[in-house]
Formats: structure tokens, C-alpha cells, sequence
């Protein structure tokens, strides 16, 4: 299995609405894997991340509130790419690759004021 990125906004009703996200490679967040070896693992949440480790034991959802925040998150991994490649075993490249994408949707995200799902 494949974790994707995608974006969406809340409806009126409070229902969520996926956006039409760019072309599937865009949409990659890693391998199912990628769960505890990368966005869960402890380099993770030594760093301090409080939305990533999420993904460990569930789907992350980033409501549209805490996307800024959510920002930050992804910036502060962004500067330890080669620290989490080396512990997940994963290539710099493709955690580096994955993190932009995964950013990427939160800009999207926050362009509408909406939210992002790692699932």
C-alpha cells in the first residue's frame, strides 16, 4: 500500500470535500512503511512533531486551524532530511520528495482554507 496526500475543504454542512489534487506522483507520501519508519519513528518525535507521529496509528487529518502550524512541522523535518533518511533507511531523495509533496498540500490547503489528509 501507498500513503497519499490529498487536500479538502469543510462544507457548509460540515461535510469534507476533497480539491482536485495535481497528477498521482504528486500525491505520494510514502509507503505504508513510511508509517512507523519515517513519519512515526522517534528521530520524528524527538524533533518535537506533534502531527507526523500521528501517523504511526492512524490516518493524520490537519484540520484547516492548525495548518499553519502543520507548516511549521513540515519545515522543521524538512531541515533534518538527512537525519530521518538515515534512520528510516530511505533514500534523501525520497524523503525529501515526499515531504515536498506532503508540504505542497498544505499550501494548497491553506490557499482555501482548507485541510489535508495523510491516509
Amino acid at each position: 500500500m501507498t500513503l497519499l496526500v490529498h487536500t479538502y475543504v469543510r462544507g457548509r454542512s460540515g461535510e469534507d470535500h476533497f480539491l482536485e489534487d495535481p497528477e498521482h506522483g504528486l500525491t505520494l507520501a510514502g509507503f505504508e512503511s513510511s508509517r512507523t519508519k519515517l513519519w512515526g519513528a522517534p528521530p520524528v518525535r524527538e524533533l518535537g512533531a506533534r502531527f507526523f507521529p500521528e501517523l504511526a496509528t492512524a490516518n493524520l487529518c490537519v484540520d484547516p486551524e492548525d495548518i499553519p502550524a502543520f507548516l511549521a512541522e513540515c519545515g522543521l523535518l524538512r531541515d533534518h532530511i538527512a537525519e530521518l533518511a538515515a534512520h528510516s533507511g530511505y533514500a534523501d531523495d525520497y524523503v525529501a520528495a515526499r515531504l515536498a509533496n506532503i508540504t505542497a498540500a498544505a499550501e494548497r490547503a491553506q490557499d482555501v482554507d482548507g485541510g489535508v489528509i495523510v491516509w
